[in-house]
C-alpha cells in the first residue's frame, strides 16, 4: 500500500520535513517513491511547498495521506483562506 507522509531531515531540534509517496513498509526516511513537497515547521503553515497536482493523482490512485500530513494540509488551507479574506 502507498502512503503520503513526511521524511524528516534538518538536525537535531530543527527539523525540516520533506512530503513524499512510499511503500508503508519502508523506513520513515527511507527509500520513496516520489518526492512532492517540503514543510518546515518553524515558519507558517503557508509556507509548506506541497505540489497539490501530485498529491491530488497519489491520493486518485489509492494513496492514504498520513494522519500528520492531513493535520498539515488543513491547516496550511485554512492559512491560505484566512490570507484571501
Amino acid at each position: 500500500m502507498v502512503k503520503v507522509r513526511l521524511a524528516r531531515f534538518g538536525t537535531k531540534k530543527h527539523p525540516y520535513y520533506h512530503v513524499v509517496v512510499t511503500d508503508r513498509e519502508n523506513p520513515r526516511d527511507g527509500k520513496f517513491i516520489e518526492q512532492i513537497g517540503t514543510y518546515d515547521p518553524s515558519k507558517p503553515w503557508t509556507d509548506a511547498k506541497i505540489d497539490d497536482m501530485r498529491l491530488a493523482h497519489w491520493v486518485s490512485n489509492g494513496a492514504l495521506v498520513s494522519p500528520t500530513l492531513d493535520r498539515v494540509l488543513r491547516a496550511r488551507k485554512v492559512a491560505a483562506a484566512a490570507v484571501a479574506k
